[in-house]
């Protein structure tokens, strides 16, 4: 990896990590002021135009990237004629977006919520596309500055408005406004650098056809995933209340905000994979289960961290979110099969079967969706977090069985081992964590689990000095 690349990339690493740092806390605090039934109103809005984003992108971005890397000399035909494709896709994403609300039966008062919101991530395809061509050209460093100030003016603005003027259609209009700061930035950068005639759109229909053909499956992969992501608030509001789509909604961000740790990691992964598959089958096995320990690693911690302190976390969004706390409590499981998946798909996209990966996102989706129609009518919003673990502990063994193929050598015997000792050392860091929590506070048990955590590692020889260098090796490019 040449520095300038290795530099652009940590860039935007740090800038995707301080990005959701500060969406976070200003998540909880939008909930803090807005109650659960406006948040709720405000969560349904987004997942929402969230499902029917990808309509609006279909896989262009990332084909795009992807051809412009491959053929640099060719960024003005590919870029003008991606986006001649975008154009009608967007026009025909933001409308469907606005059709859904009265198709799904919902208020009129919902209606110009789901369009402020759908217009925000219709501004996020398009700057996609143009940071895509600066990705081609392995200039990252843009969008991570894009990325970092887009977010701060969404806080800044929809800060303004939670403390002077408590609205959904003027935070929905804050996200609005980060999106237009990025298509801004990331269009008069490639203007600057490729010329004005970037911005005029160049149809060609064989190229067109072409275009939307490779786009296909990540388009079918992106819907699968934004469908088993977000249908769950859907089918809240639907058979519950908006107010329930508020409680869970803080769950949801709590659990979901560490899911970028393994994105940088996996990326690393990749040409490993790639270029063991082909020269050494058994050293890609060995690679696989270090890649499945140093995830058990972290995300075990992770989720019976949260587990342990669920319900003073949900308490810092306000005491009307306490009913919040068991949903947490069981929505953090999703962690572990989500990280543990990481490693498996990086596998799958290496040794070219995308199919294979696709198909099983489709049968998660499935499975999502079935589950969240037979829980939540049942038992709540409960019901969507047994459904999302049900879900992901499916995409998990369904990855984890088709790679076997691939690596033949690969133990399971000996995961099950590592799962079963990383898994214990966890237990007891919350088991003890649990007896201290009163008597110190959950601020306090924190850095308490964390070394007792670390101590039962090194106790059942989960984590060797050895490992040390296993870790560096696993990230090295």
């Amino acid at each position: 990896m040449s520095t300038d690349l290795a530099r652009n990339t940590l860039y935007l690493t740090v800038a995707s990590v301080g990005q959701k740092l500060i969406a976070f806390v200003y998540f909880l605090f939008l909930a803090r002021v807005m109650e659960p039934e406006l948040t709720g109103l405000y969560f349904l809005a987004i997942s929402i135009a969230m499902i029917f984003s990808v309509l609006a992108d279909f896989g262009i971005t990332p084909v795009t990237i992807r051809e412009i890397a491959a053929h640099p000399e060719q960024t003005h035909t590919l870029f003008r004629r991606a986006l001649a494709v975008k154009i009608p896709l967007l026009l025909i994403g933001y409308l469907l977006t606005i059709l859904c609300v009265p198709v799904l039966g919902y208020s009129r008062e919902l209606l110009p919520l789901v369009a402020l919101s759908g217009l925000s991530l219709v501004l996020d395809s398009i700057h996609l596309l143009f940071y895509g061509v600066l990705r081609g050209h392995q200039q990252l460093q843009f969008e991570a500055i894009g990325m970092f100030c887009g977010q701060v003016i969404v806080v800044m603005i929809g800060g303004a408005a939670l403390f002077f003027y408590p609205s959904i259609p003027l935070l929905l209009t804050a996200l609005v406004s980060g999106s237009a700061f990025n298509v801004f930035v990331s269009a008069t950068t490639v203007v600057k650098r490729f010329g004005w005639q970037m911005l005029v759109p160049d149809a060609e229909r064989t190229f067109s056809m072409r275009l939307i053909h490779m786009a296909f499956p990540f388009a079918l992969s992106a819907i699968f995933v934004k469908v088993y992501s977000y249908i769950d608030t859907v089918f809240i509001s639907k058979f519950l209340t908006t107010s329930a789509v508020g409680l869970y909604s803080v769950a949801y961000k709590l659990t979901y905000a560490f899911q970028f740790i393994p994105l940088s990691f996996t990326a690393a992964l990749y040409p490993n994979f790639s270029a063991m598959l082909q020269r050494e089958p058994a050293a890609a096995a060995s690679l696989l289960r270090r890649a499945l320990w140093y995830m058990l690693i972290v995300s075990t911690p992770i989720t019976l961290g949260l587990w342990l302190i669920a319900e003073p976390l949900v308490l810092l969004a306000g005491a009307s979110y306490a009913p919040s706390a068991p949903v947490l409590a069981v929505l953090v499981f999703v962690l572990i099969p989500i990280f543990l998946d990481f490693p498996i798909g990086s596998l799958l996209n290496a040794a070219g079967r995308q199919a294979t990966k696709t198909a099983i996102m489709g049968a998660t989706m499935v499975v999502n969706v079935l589950f969240n129609i037979l829980l939540i009518p049942r038992i709540g919003v409960l019901g969507a977090a047994y459904a999302a673990l049900a879900s992901f502990l499916f995409m998990f063994l369904a990855g984890l069985w088709a790679v076997r193929g691939l690596v033949p050598s690969f133990s399971f015997t000996a995961f099950l081992r590592d799962l079963s000792w990383i898994l214990l050392s966890g237990g007891v860091m919350a088991a003890i964590g649990r007896l201290a929590l009163p008597a110190i506070g959950w601020i306090a048990v924190i850095p308490l689990c964390a070394l007792v955590y670390g101590l039962a590692l090194v106790a059942t020889r989960s984590f060797t000095k050895a490992d040390w260098v296993k870790v560096r090796s696993l990230t090295r490019v």
